[in-house]
């Protein structure tokens, strides 16, 4: 077995909190944090630290604003992040590839 693959896949997206928080933004254009936290079940902390973790990589955008005169936060992929997202598919995809030959 090739450990390549392996050796290739993102640390930043690969944690088990983050992955879900890319993968639910690259199915949406953007998506509140309300949304994020309540569909993943997340409490607000770890949604907050996964997020900044994500912006500081620069995988993901995050845009304060008010709605309703209310604050409304809203997430979405940067272009690096989809980029990133994409090569991490293809890792995996490598990986699933080689233990379907074995």
């Amino acid at each position: 077995m090739n450990p390549e693959p392996f050796l290739q896949l993102d640390r930043v997206i690969h944690e088990k909190g983050r992955l879900p928080i890319v993968s639910l933004l690259a199915a949406s254009a953007e998506l509140s944090f309300t949304e994020i936290r309540d569909t993943l079940k997340m409490t607000d902390g770890n949604l907050s630290v996964h997020l900044r973790t994500l912006q500081e990589a620069g995988y993901v955008s995050v845009t304060k604003s008010f709605q309703n005169r209310r604050p409304l936060t809203t997430c979405a992929l940067t272009a690096p992040g989809r980029s990133a997202f994409s090569r991490y598919l293809g890792f995996l995809e490598e990986i699933v590839q080689q233990n379907r030959k074995v």
